[in-house]
């Protein structure tokens, strides 16, 4: 696993994206003592062109902006960037809003009001996280998952181009093949809550990533009845 020291992460060029200007300006100033070099935009439509033009090491974007919203930003962003790590901003608590976030690409999501200090301990994450991609792809029987793309491969099969989401979970499963993860574990590092609503998303991932994993019998995701979930390998 690589070395990722502070000074690394600090000197990282972040592009804030928020139109409410006394809250731009209070994260602008908090980041850049912190650290870090920081550009900043009024709205999605601005994000998107500074970000073409100069590049950001990590975005953090409001979601409700005029003339263009930090999703269909973070969507934009993303057929240029599958990699730079995007933090939501956002009033919102909804948890559709938070998977439409993480589905588009979101990498985090912070909801306001938040202290400036979890903001930069997230951004520190986030930066770390992205600059060090040692042990990136995962063997999953003949399947690879390969997190820097987000894509599962099989051997003469188009890739597959997973969600955030999808891509969490099965990384998770694949830690822990042979082992029960148990659904409020991978609750807890998607959308940082257990309820009922979440408990429903996350078996319709599950039913997705086993459709995914169709071609290999030999694998298995097996459901733990009221505990969580299993992926097996039969040697």
């Amino acid at each position: 696993m690589s070395n990722v020291n502070r000074t690394a992460v600090c000197t990282a060029r972040i592009l804030l994206v928020e139109d409410d200007s006394t809250l731009s300006m209070i994260i602008s100033e908090t980041l850049q003592r912190d650290g870090f070099e920081v550009e900043t935009a009024c709205n999605g439509v601005e994000g998107l062109q500074k970000f073409t033009k100069h590049g950001a090491d990590l975005i953090v974007a409001d979601v409700m902006m005029p003339r263009m919203d930090g999703f269909e930003m973070g969507r934009k962003i993303r057929q240029i960037s599958r990699t730079v790590p995007l933090l939501f901003l956002t009033a919102k608590s909804g948890i559709d809003d938070i998977v439409e976030g993480f589905e588009l690409g979101g990498n985090d999501y912070l909801k306001k009001p938040f202290k400036m200090l979890e903001l930069i301990v997230r951004i520190k994450a986030l930066l770390r996280r992205n600059i060090n991609e040692e042990d990136h792809k995962f063997e999953i029987g003949r399947y690879v998952l390969d997190l820097s793309t987000q894509t599962l491969s099989y051997p003469d099969k188009d890739n597959i181009e997973l969600s955030l989401i999808e891509a969490k979970l099965l990384k998770e499963l694949a830690v822990n093949v042979g082992q029960t993860v148990e659904a409020s574990t991978m609750m807890q590092l998607i959308w940082q809550r257990d309820d009922p609503y979440s408990r429903n998303s996350l078996h319709g991932f599950i039913h997705k990533l086993r459709f995914y994993l169709r071609h290999d019998t030999s694998i298995s995701l097996l459901n733990q009845r009221g505990i969580g979930y299993m992926l097996t390998k039969r040697t």
